[in-house]
């Protein structure tokens, strides 16, 4: 098959997926967006490479890797700005480099952090996110990447609320967890479904179909990540809607033994 074939297939399976996903919210100018994203770039909805939120498409931290791997990118290097960083406040700035290819002039993003301009959901998380936000500003200028990446907007959620602890989590190391002491995703989520009053077993049948995956456990870090944002997203824009959607899964939930 073409490299052409190839993305016309994708183009195909994007829009197909782009309206099982998000058919209530879609217009033809979103989708005729994605159609040339898709060609100019190659990212695919199943991937999570891109995310429709709050009426526009957003890329994801794990498309802009693909992209680059894609592309044969030859390095990225980051490094933290250090008088723009303090970490007992959970400020932290870094600057990101990526090399095209060996010998080229870098392009250089910025990116920062602190509790105001983040997710309370992801709060105690500031240097990572400051990280990502740097190395995705660069990818999107070295590849003309004109979309805005999730990992760069701000809060979706409502105002911080303290992370309560769960105490039967069955959060693993190196799974969708975490063990260096970041929030886990799966705290996050019980947040969202307490602050929304939502389902946790509709939830969590929504995450598994949203992920690819059979069950929630399975799914990678980067997977659920995506989830937990569009599902913030998706709360606080028009909860009734996303009620309908969770509804949608109750007759699968009650067919499995």
């Amino acid at each position: 098959m073409s490299i052409r074939s190839k993305y016309q297939c994708l183009v195909a399976s994007n829009r197909k997926l782009a309206k099982q996903i998000w058919g209530d919210v879609l217009d033809p100018l979103q989708m005729r967006s994605l159609s040339e994203i898709t060609r100019f770039f190659g990212f695919s909805i199943a991937m999570r490479d891109i995310l429709l939120l709050e009426g526009g498409w957003y890329v994801t931290h794990a498309g802009l890797i693909r992209l680059a791997k894609r592309r044969y990118c030859a390095g990225i290097d980051v490094e933290t700005i250090r008088e723009f960083c303090d970490p007992i406040a959970a400020r932290w700035s870094f600057k990101a480099t990526v090399y095209k290819s060996t010998g080229s002039t870098g392009f250089v993003g910025h990116g920062d952090a602190n509790p105001s301009n983040v997710s309370s959901l992801v709060r105690g998380s500031e240097m990572r996110i400051a990280e990502t936000r740097a190395v995705n500003r660069a990818l999107r200028k070295a590849y003309g990447i004109g979309l805005c990446s999730v990992e760069e907007l701000g809060s979706f959620s409502a105002p911080p609320k303290p992370l309560a602890a769960t105490p039967h989590s069955i959060d693993h190391r190196g799974s969708n967890g975490s063990g260096d002491g970041q929030p886990r995703l799966r705290d996050q989520l019980c947040l969202l479904i307490r602050q929304h009053n939502l389902n946790p077993t509709l939830v969590k049948a929504y995450a598994a179909d949203f992920c690819g995956t059979q069950n929630l456990k399975e799914a990678s870090r980067d997977l659920v990540e995506s989830f937990v944002t569009q599902l913030a997203a998706s709360a606080k824009k028009d909860r009734d809607a996303l009620v309908c959607k969770l509804n949608s899964y109750a007759q699968s939930v009650e067919a499995k033994p």
